[in-house]
């Protein structure tokens, strides 16, 4: 096992809307721990790189929901269609039909700078390189691949921080919301706090961290 891989799931939610996607979540796990096991490090590189995708779908969908004015105005250029899609989506995962490149740019709205975003997109070129059978076998290595593993979560670090002023928007908009039980969702606290909060937000324990 690559040291301090796991680090990932602090980042990933601790519940999900479905076991579907608590299942694909599983199966990228185990795709890249199989692959590391068996020495293969291009693969595991492919299933970890959508492990850290997937956590970028997760902060986008927390500034959809916490912050859908700027949400919607970062979407120029877009085109209408997809723009009521993303609009209308109710999985993070409807983040996936946007190029990853471009989908990168709504970081820019927790005020990840255009040099930071373009380090996160090289990220996306190495994926591609590796994707196509071009010949090339770009990790030899467990030490190798163990380098590029400290690269990604680092930048999986980074983000987070950026992440951490919107979170905490998103915990005071949910304790004034939530605080008279006679209008809020659920009368139970902690049952508020689970399915209004950590499940519709997606939260890891990163946030909750916070």
């Amino acid at each position: 096992m690559i040291e301090g891989a796991e680090t990932i799931h602090y980042y990933l939610p601790v519940s999900y809307h479905t076991g579907k996607e608590r299942d694909y979540v599983s199966f990228l796990w185990d795709a890249y721990v199989t692959n590391v096991e068996h020495d293969k490090y291009q693969f595991a590189f492919l299933a970890y790189h959508m492990l850290v995708m997937s956590f970028v779908y997760f902060n986008i969908w927390q500034i959809k929901l916490i912050r859908p004015v700027q949400f919607e105005t970062a979407m120029v250029g877009f085109n209408k269609n997809m723009e009521k899609d993303l609009m209308a989506a109710t999985s993070p995962f409807v983040f996936s039909v946007v190029n990853e490149s471009t989908v990168l740019r709504f970081l820019k709205l927790i005020q990840c700078d255009n040099g930071k975003i373009g380090t996160y997109a090289k990220l996306v070129g190495e994926r591609n390189n590796t994707a196509h059978a071009n010949g090339n076998i770009f990790f030899n290595s467990e030490n190798e691949f163990g380098r590029k593993v400290v690269d990604i979560l680092r930048t999986v670090e980074e983000i987070q921080r950026h992440s951490s002023d919107i979170i905490k928007e998103g915990y005071r908009n949910f304790l004034i919301a939530s605080q008279d039980e006679e209008e809020r969702e659920y009368v139970d606290v902690s049952e508020q706090v689970v399915e209004v909060l950590v499940k519709q937000f997606y939260m890891s324990m990163s946030d909750i961290d916070c």
